[in-house]
């Protein structure tokens, strides 16, 4: 059984937006890294699969459970965390736990307040006190403390330290050594994604245009800095998209290692997600 299964999902806006044709599977167990510009359709994505976006077509299935029949155990298995904080202001952390304690059956109020004495996140203090950081912290200990099977995760470092963010990636990666969890995680912070995805799916202007195995994309791709009659010399086929920097081209590349054997003179440096992201996007074909 799949963690999530997206099946010819589309959703258009009245502005005319779309996502199309979505078709994604994401196994249980793994950290799937979803990533994006601004705009190209992340957030939407990820309020369907919350069941608080209606889609206009197509089927989204958590744990292979319609999330149309609005089933309980869903709710109970998913954790959810938004980009925009969806408390209301004038609550506290321990209002927050009478109010969880009421609709989830495994909320754990011991696990709760462990999180906050973690975070460091006064229960009396109001959210509209607490600094954008605190407010983040707070929404993760929520997802977390009803046990959930999956995370559903938009930019939950956004506005976190380094030193806690790296506490909240080792509680991730703490969360997936059970082979039944799954985190959904869309962050603009490619380099925490370096450090714990297991997937990766790229999604651009409402189409997915890459879903693969992080490490196979890294080891795979190759990035290659040359003059423009350099870039002649080179093997079309090899050639994902170009990008003039005005002072050399940046080549994103398929197959580096073959590559490197057909044309030992080119230097094939190693790629980041980042790196990835703005080749493709901003690259020509």
């Amino acid at each position: 059984m799949k963690a999530i299964e997206m099946i010819n999902v589309n959703k258009t806006y009245p502005s005319g937006f779309s996502i199309k044709d979505i078709n994604l599977e994401v196994e249980k167990g793994t950290i799937v890294g979803f990533i994006g510009e601004n705009g190209a359709g992340k957030t939407t994505l990820i309020k369907a699969l919350a069941g608080i976006l209606n889609i206009d077509q197509g089927q989204i299935k958590i744990f292979g459970k319609d999330i149309k029949d609005g089933d309980q155990d869903i709710k109970e298995d998913l954790g959810l965390v938004l980009d925009d904080m969806f408390f209301p202001l004038k609550l506290n952390a321990k209002d927050i736990n009478s109010i969880m304690q009421g609709i989830y059956k495994s909320w754990d109020r011991d696990l709760f307040y462990s999180y906050l004495e973690k975070f460091k996140i006064p229960d009396k203090l109001s959210i509209n006190a607490l600094s954008k950081g605190m407010k983040k912290k707070l929404e993760l200990a929520t997802a977390l403390s009803h046990r959930p099977k999956l995370l559903i995760l938009d930019e939950p470092t956004s506005g976190l330290d380094p030193v806690i963010r790296e506490e909240v990636l080792d509680i991730f990666l703490d969360f997936i050594q059970d082979e039944d969890h799954t985190i959904f995680l869309s962050s603009h912070i490619t380099s925490d994604l370096d450090k714990v995805a297991d997937e990766i799916i790229f999604i651009d202007q409402g189409e997915i245009l890459l879903a693969a195995n992080k490490d196979e994309i890294l080891n795979s791709y190759g990035l290659v800095k040359c003059g423009l009659e350099d870039v002649e010399k080179i093997d079309p086929t090899y050639i994902i998209s170009k990008r003039n920097t005005k002072y050399f081209y940046e080549l994103l590349v398929s197959d580096k290692k073959a590559l490197e054997e057909k044309h030992p003179d080119f230097v094939v440096d190693n790629i980041s997600l980042e790196d990835l992201m703005v080749l493709i996007i901003k690259g020509e074909k």
